[in-house]
């Protein structure tokens, strides 16, 4: 995009916000914590996420044509392709496709678990790697060491949220928040914007992942008293999360952004981020007013 002249909110900010489709597009850290901490099913988590992480990709669309063509000198047209160049572009994403299409679809169809999966889906990346010519083995040891820190780190993170977990359970604290939220004199609707204003606000302030770890326990029995869908809560979770890592002061999302452009200044890329974040709120309120959206595919796994 600096290649092509292109406006720096623009640039930064789509980038921004885009990788805010990393947590919600399957495979996603989030669900896998969220499902482990709520003892729900994560491959229906993964499932749950994909028509709104495409509806959140057209969603983004969408916002950057309107950007666009309200202010079209933020961005210079590119040279325009032929059909045979488009297609042609696309050959280094097929093994990308096909071994996505591969793991997800054995996951919904059920022929192996979200465990049988990840191992499928890394031997076929293996597979795809040395087919390829495109693993040495420097590069193979490092992919296991980086492999083992995550593994270690996703270890630590879900043994303190289940100890942290049993610590709330003793005290009665999730409990009693539950009840006394579902006793309140306001409709279920209310009580639930309630909560994700508090996520988004979190959000702003604190790490995903360690606000996933303490909220879950306290809202995830409020969302259950309340009737709620724990499939469904799971994604609109992860949606408000997207949100709070671009937006200010502490958007995670814009500051790694910042570490790789530093010719561009912060202010400028949550600018250009911020103008997106309507986007995941259209998002978001699309999935509250239509859950069928987040629990059609897991309804339909077997």
């Amino acid at each position: 995009m600096k290649k092509y002249n292109y406006d720096p909110a623009l640039a930064t900010g789509v980038v921004a916000a885009g990788g805010g489709l990393g947590i919600l597009i399957p495979p996603s850290t989030i669900f896998i914590i969220y499902g482990i901490m709520t003892e729900q099913s994560v491959g229906k988590l993964f499932m749950a996420g994909v028509l709104p992480g495409i509806l959140l990709t057209l969603s983004f669309v969408v916002t950057v044509v309107i950007w666009t063509r309200l202010r079209p000198e933020i961005c210079e047209r590119a040279p325009k392709a032929t059909w045979r160049e488009k297609v042609s572009s696309l050959t280094g994403v097929i093994e990308t496709l096909i071994l996505f299409v591969m793991v997800m679809g054995g996951l919904f169809v059920g022929f192996f678990t979200p465990t049988e999966a990840a191992a499928i889906g890394a031997f076929g990346t293996l597979l795809i790697a040395l087919f390829g010519r495109n693993l040495s083995w420097r590069g193979f040891v490092r992919s296991l060491d980086e492999t083992t820190r995550i593994c270690c780190m996703i270890f630590v993170i879900v043994a303190g949220a289940t100890v942290f977990g049993h610590f709330l359970a003793v005290t009665g604290i999730p409990a009693n928040i539950g009840t006394w939220v579902s006793t309140l004199p306001l409709p279920p609707p209310v009580i639930i914007g309630l909560i994700l204003l508090v996520y988004i606000l979190l959000g702003c302030m604190m790490d995903a992942l360690a606000m996933i770890m303490l909220t879950i326990p306290i809202f995830f029995p409020v969302v259950i008293a309340l009737g709620y869908d724990p499939i469904w809560f799971g994604v609109i979770i992860v949606l408000v999360t997207a949100m709070g890592i671009i937006t200010p002061p502490v958007g995670i999302n814009v500051y790694i952004v910042a570490g790789v452009a530093r010719d561009v200044p912060l202010q400028v890329i949550f600018k250009g981020a911020t103008r997106l974040l309507m986007a995941l709120f259209a998002t978001a309120v699309l999935v509250i007013l239509f859950p069928q959206i987040a629990t059609y595919l897991p309804s339909l796994m077997k």
